[in-house]
């Protein structure tokens, strides 16, 4: 029986910082319904976590993982790990792909227009060695040109929405940042989602904020921020200081799927979600996906659920170590059952 997951968010007053993120944003030539949207993860933003996430609403906006743009054109959608949907999430859904050539990039958002995506969204920010190898991701940060005729050649072939993501770059110059995001809107591009690190950094340092001011007073075109932002407070403060448009939520969001209506509508959340929220996922990755890959998945993900507790390495060690989502489901029954004390921040060493 699917559990009534809404019931453990309980509405409240909206403050000024909600009245702005749940304020409509035009994205092209489209409007989004506000402004936290979710930040496209390899592995993590799956048509499964999707599903979960729309159950508790409030995002702006949904991506898909990262698809390889050879792969996209001759991707059949019920087979493919990554590149598949639920067409009722379509008007909201991004596909973020990511190559080494503009032809084939141009070629997969074709074909991501002629499925009914709201938009596209052109990877410049995966710092994973294996990506960067295939000059893909952050790599193309080496040869702006390459990446900018990426985006002039993307906006020449489709007539949806737009947006890159993108880091600071190879090095620490938020010069180049400020460049190439006129560049990227000079070539077409409809919105940027900037994340403030060099691309050598897998969030050994905090991402330098003050970056997306800049970025955001080099272009007219919406700029979301993206970073270490794990509380409202901290959401706040981003758009304060920074000026951004609105936010992409990554890591948070994998934990907290109800962050988005959080936020968005000033609700507060009983504790028994946190176990609801669990279980309704490993229902979800059981209905679309063969048992052994669904496991796969879930593990990946738990990492961020055990994040959120003090001791919560020994509740992911039990959910790692478990065969089946029979054995997983009675650890988490086990974790909760002793009620657990949440983190007042997510625990770092977990949330990598």
């Amino acid at each position: 029986m699917k559990p009534d997951i809404k019931s453990d968010i309980k509405p409240n007053v909206k403050s000024d910082i909600q009245q702005f993120i749940t304020t409509p944003l035009k994205i092209g030539n489209r409007v989004i319904p506000g402004r936290l949207i979710l930040a496209p993860m390899a592995g993590l933003t799956h048509v499964a976590y999707r599903e979960l996430l729309d159950g508790y609403g409030g995002c702006g906006l949904l991506f898909t993982e990262m698809c390889s743009a050879r792969s996209v054109p001759h991707e059949n959608r019920y087979v493919s790990p990554v590149f598949r949907w639920r067409d009722e999430e379509l008007p909201r859904l991004v596909c973020q792909i990511f190559g080494s050539d503009p032809e084939s990039m141009a070629t997969a958002a074709k074909r991501v227009e002629a499925e009914g995506f709201f938009g596209v969204d052109l990877n410049f920010g995966c710092s994973v060695a294996a990506i960067c190898k295939k000059n893909c991701g952050a790599a193309l940060l080496k040869t702006p040109d390459l990446a900018v005729k990426m985006v002039r050649d993307v906006r020449k072939a489709v007539s949806i929405p737009l947006t890159v993501k993108f880091r600071t770059g190879w090095e620490d110059r938020p010069d180049f940042a400020m460049d190439l995001a006129r560049r990227f809107e000079d070539a077409g591009a409809d919105a940027l989602i900037f994340h403030p690190r060099v691309a050598p950094d897998r969030r050994s340092r905090p991402p330098k904020w003050e970056y997306i001011r800049e970025v955001k007073q080099a272009v007219s075109i919406p700029v979301f921020g993206n970073g270490e932002v794990f509380t409202l407070n901290d959401c706040e403060k981003m758009i304060e200081t920074t000026g951004c448009d609105g936010v992409s939520l990554g890591r948070i969001a994998i934990a907290k799927p109800w962050v988005f209506s959080q936020w968005s509508n000033g609700c507060a959340v009983e504790m028994e979600i946190y176990r609801k929220n669990i279980k309704q996922m490993i229902l979800l990755l059981s209905k679309h996906y063969e048992a052994t890959p669904a496991i796969r998945k879930f593990k990946k993900m738990a990492v961020y659920n055990a994040a959120l507790f003090r001791f919560g390495h020994s509740f992911l060690k039990k959910m790692s170590r478990a065969d089946d989502f029979f054995e997983i489901e009675s650890a988490v029954d086990a974790f909760f059952d002793e009620s657990p004390e949440l983190a007042d921040r997510p625990n770092l060493n977990l949330f990598r």
